[in-house]
């Protein structure tokens, strides 16, 4: 099973936290902080799973997600998206753009690291 997380969020705080709990909890983790060339990065990284802001400088992390879901290679990668904004509208959006699980901020460490665990596990299994 795989063991690379890549972290696309824009904050500083809460990308130590993730990173934090993550790496403690044996995985290895990357960070960007920028949508506009999320995309590639996430292609040349090859996580096994992405851990995506909706909300990011240069693009939004929906935009991001639909072209990740565009790309074959890609399309079944599993996505956690994280929004401060937890409104149902947001949420299905998301879900039709073909996002793996959405979690509203604030959210604890322990949903976290079961989300990744949980995706990682499915997307080996399929």
């Amino acid at each position: 099973m795989g063991r690379h997380v890549l972290l696309v969020e824009d904050e500083p705080n809460i990308i130590e936290a993730i990173k934090f709990l993550l790496t403690r909890s044996g995985w290895t983790v990357d960070t960007h902080i920028e949508g506009t060339d999320a995309v590639e990065v996430i292609q040349a990284a090859k996580p096994d799973l992405v851990i995506l802001d909706l909300m990011l400088p240069g693009k939004s992390g929906m935009e991001v997600l639909r072209e990740l879901r565009e790309i074959p290679e890609l399309a079944g990668l599993p996505v956690l998206m994280l929004t401060a904004r937890g409104q149902s509208r947001d949420r299905e959006m998301a879900e039709k753009a073909g996002v793996s699980r959405f979690m509203t901020k604030p959210f604890s460490n322990a949903e976290v690291l079961t989300a990744v665990r949980d995706l990682v596990a499915q997307a080996s299994r399929s």
